[in-house]
């Protein structure tokens, strides 16, 4: 793991973060609405209770900046889980191996998968990103990399969402059609992270940390960090979220980042959302973030309802998922036979949050990259 990284978040302490949010004044939030370039404390003030009453002029420049940098588009994709067998116990995650869940687990084969792939493709989709649960045995990177393989005859542009791999792994993906990797931290609190996850691979804080600088040094395009926002201050975590962004635009300046905002909404019966975040706090956070990191996309899932995603386009959205299933084979296979990872919130079809997006004044892009524009 990268000793820079933890260095700088280190020097940047919850207690600081607050303290800093909770000083900042009307002045220091015009001054850093003023800022072509912000610093870490310009964020920290956009961050504040103080910048509640600025949303409106927050909400203007973050438009300006994203229009600057990726015109009036937003990216389509769509999740396709390969497997929801999962030998950790994340205490928010349906996956958890102890989450009490008693649907069906599977791995789907080779068939299934290519099954899953010709429905969606069928639908236009050319972006599709794969998912999988922490269990390394069940679903090993060889597993994952052939399944890479097959979506890649389908899918000009492949993404993982899978437990953290050593760089060599990453670089296999690579070479099998993989552009993207997107993996949460969850929580950059270490004290949250080791209270939410109980057993696995995934307790080791620092190698979960490194695997997004792993796969940019391993020759990944695309790079997705977040956190899993309900865990900690929602101002921590966002504020550390986008340290660990501009960290890796640094270090891996061949690819690009981007920032994604999954909220904790359903969750199994055993856990209580320890810190809920509002509409209007996930608001705050999208634009003081979008101002900080001008050139990093912004992914929104399906986990918020219809509406509120409809109205969080014009502030700073650059991709967004649709017509998603969070169950391996949900979408010809096994239908709602098998566990899903969380209950989604925006149920409509492809086409029509597509058409939801041209009339919010923005064009739907189904294709913007190409893996053979890496080869040689």
């Amino acid at each position: 793991m990268s000793l820079e990284l933890l260095t700088e978040l280190n020097h940047w302490p919850a207690g600081r973060v607050r303290e800093m949010a909770a000083k900042a004044s009307p002045a220091d939030i015009d001054r850093a609405l003023k800022r072509e370039e912000r610093t870490p404390a310009d964020l920290c003030a956009l961050l504040s209770p103080a910048a509640v009453s600025r949303l409106e002029d927050m909400a203007r420049e973050a438009q300006r900046l994203t229009r600057w940098h990726f015109g009036r588009t937003i990216g389509m994709y769509v999740p396709l889980y390969i497997s929801n067998v999962c030998g950790a116990d994340c205490t928010y995650c349906g996956y958890a191996v102890r989450s009490g869940n008693k649907e069906k687990r599977r791995t789907l084969t080779e068939t299934e998968i290519r099954r899953e792939c010709e429905a969606l493709a069928a639908e236009g989709f050319q972006s599709v990103l794969l998912l999988t649960g922490e269990a390394r045995r069940a679903v090993p990177p060889s597993t994952i990399a052939d399944a890479a393989s097959i979506a890649r005859e389908y899918f000009p542009s492949v993404a993982v969402e899978i437990y953290s791999l050593d760089q060599p792994d990453y670089e296999e993906l690579y070479r099998r059609g993989v552009d993207g990797v997107t993996i949460y931290m969850e929580t950059y609190d270490r004290e949250t992270y080791g209270r939410v996850h109980l057993i696995g691979e995934k307790m080791d804080y620092d190698y979960r940390l490194g695997a997004s600088e792993r796969a940019g040094k391993a020759g990944i395009r695309r790079l997705s960090v977040g956190a899993l926002l309900g865990l900690f201050d929602w101002r921590v975590d966002g504020f550390w979220t986008a340290l660990h962004a501009r960290h890796l635009q640094r270090a891996c300046w061949q690819s690009s980042v981007s920032i994604s905002f999954p909220r904790l909404q359903h969750v199994p019966e055993r856990f209580d959302i320890p810190a809920l975040v509002t509409d209007k706090e996930l608001v705050q956070l999208m634009l003081a973030m979008r101002l900080f990191l001008p050139e990093a996309g912004f992914n929104l899932s399906t986990r918020e309802r219809p509406e509120f995603r409809d109205k969080l386009i014009p502030l700073g959205v650059t991709t967004m998922s649709a017509g998603s299933s969070t169950r391996p084979g949900g979408y010809t296979t096994y239908g709602e036979e098998t566990l899903e990872q969380f209950e989604i919130e925006d149920t409509r079809p492809p086409k029509e949050v597509a058409k939801a997006i041209r009339a919010a004044g923005y064009e739907p892009v189904w294709k913007d990259y190409d893996y053979a524009f890496d080869q040689e």
